[in-house]
């Protein structure tokens, strides 16, 4: 049973930058495609960054150029650089494989809250 735990948040400056971890327990991530997540208060659960196994990647509109993913196989975990942090990326941030093909997910973690705010 692979369970996700993700690391890394906190209060940030408008502009600032933070690194999320996501490594996962239980199991081997390292051929799955994964995705981090956001929800923000009062809002539906946002899709922000994928990427596959093989390390290609892809983003949403609204964090394209300030957000990165990546992934260390080696760690079993997978990370999401973010920079040029707006307060409307506030929000609680999850990670979890990639179910947009059917694969089916793995047990949620507590996710990490972002708080972007002067």
């Amino acid at each position: 049973q692979v369970h996700m735990v993700e690391s890394g948040g906190g209060l940030v400056q408008p502009g600032g930058s933070l690194r999320l971890s996501c490594a996962a327990t239980g199991g081997i991530i390292s051929m799955d495609a994964m995705v981090w997540y956001r929800r923000a208060p009062g809002k539906q659960r946002e899709l922000v960054a994928a990427i596959t196994s093989g390390g290609s990647t892809n983003y949403a509109d609204s964090v394209k150029g300030r957000f990165t993913i990546s992934r260390d196989n080696a760690k079993n975990t997978v990370y999401l650089q973010m920079n040029s942090l707006k307060p409307e990326d506030t929000a609680v941030y999850y990670c979890n494989r990639d179910p947009r093909l059917g694969a089916r997910v793995y047990y949620w973690g507590q996710g990490t809250q972002v708080t972007v705010s002067s």
